[in-house]
């Protein structure tokens, strides 16, 4: 049962797209038992934390700046190969995508279970959790601008020749 799990990850990894969609559609089906329902708010707040802990290693290097430089000091590059490395995530795309997968999964079934149906005032959890969201984005926000680095690529960068500008709005007529 395992390797058929693991032969369907192994699958599934090329097709970012439709992982995606799927993990849509997993939190559709979480969003409207949870409106049908009206409860398991503490679970949805839980998940809401779970998230952005992954959200916040998604988006951080794998080698810390702040880390490393406190080690070893700001250094130079001593090789050409040195000068610039890829954004390498502490956190990688097909682990995250798991991740949010197996937590929605179990945040489903967890709904089932009346027992963790604990009556709580979900707005306080609502805007605590975007207090938190807001903060700890702000942080990171900072962290990325401090040490320069994006870790989003729109694809490798094209150098060649640009398109001469077209005089098509010049045509003589009045």
């Amino acid at each position: 049962m395992w390797r058929r799990y693991q032969h369907l990850l192994d699958k599934s990894t090329p097709m970012v797209l439709h992982r995606w969609i799927f993990l849509a559609a997993i939190a559709f089906v979480f969003a409207l038992r949870i409106y049908v329902v009206q409860g398991f708010y503490i679970i949805t707040y839980g998940l809401g934390i779970y998230i952005l802990q992954l959200l916040i290693a998604f988006l951080s290097p794998q080698v810390d700046p702040e880390i490393q430089e406190l080690t070893d000091g700001p250094a130079l590059p001593t090789r050409g190969s040195d000068e610039f490395r890829p954004f390498v995530r502490r956190l990688p795309e097909f682990k995250f995508w798991h991740s949010l997968a197996k937590a929605f999964g179990i945040a489903i079934v967890l709904t089932f279970f009346s027992a963790f149906d604990v009556p709580v005032f979900w707005p306080i959890l609502l805007f605590y959790w975007l207090v938190l969201f807001i903060s700890t984005m702000k942080r990171q926000i900072m962290h990325m601008i401090k040490y320069k680095y994006v870790p989003f690529t729109l694809g490798k960068q094209r150098y060649g020749k640009k398109a001469a500008p077209t005089d098509e709005m010049n045509t003589g007529r009045p």
